[in-house]
């Protein structure tokens, strides 16, 4: 390599490491974003058996007990997108939920809120193939706790 072509493949990589850095800490945030959305304004609401989240598990029929495996769901998801182990297999199951929940909000509720699981569904998606790599952790954490 010339004394020529070097600080230009330093910079270069500088410029690579930095845009990856900042692709990382914008999508933890995007994390705690959805986490704290999750936790907060979807989760508490059925586990403390709001009037507003009572009405709408009893219209579709679930009653208390389906509101309250939504929102312990909803609330394993929300910590497990804070947990790096945990992040791919989070947002998996969180999507699978957000599938569920654009299904009844079809089939129940004529589609009245359907965009909102759709909305949700696309970041979750970004955050499961990204940290796709921490699943192998995950395993390897379960067969040794087997």
């Amino acid at each position: 390599m010339s004394e020529t072509t070097a600080p230009a493949v330093t910079a270069a990589s500088a410029a690579v490491s930095s845009r990856g850095r900042r692709a990382r800490v914008a999508l933890r945030g995007l994390q705690v974003l959805l986490a704290l959305f999750f936790a907060i304004p979807s989760a508490v609401p059925k586990l403390i058996a709001h009037s507003s989240a009572a009405e709408i598990f009893d219209a579709m029929g679930w009653g208390g007990t389906g509101m309250y495996a939504v929102g312990v769901l909803e609330l394993a998801g929300a910590i497990g997108l804070l947990v790096p182990v945990l992040q791919s297999a989070a947002a998996t199951g969180l999507a699978a939920l957000m599938v569920g929940a654009f299904i009844t909000q079809v089939t129940v509720f004529e589609g009245e809120n359907a965009a909102t699981p759709l909305v949700l569904l696309v970041p979750l998606a970004l955050i499961a193939w990204t940290r796709r790599n921490h699943n192998t952790d995950f395993l390897r954490l379960l067969r040794r706790q087997g």
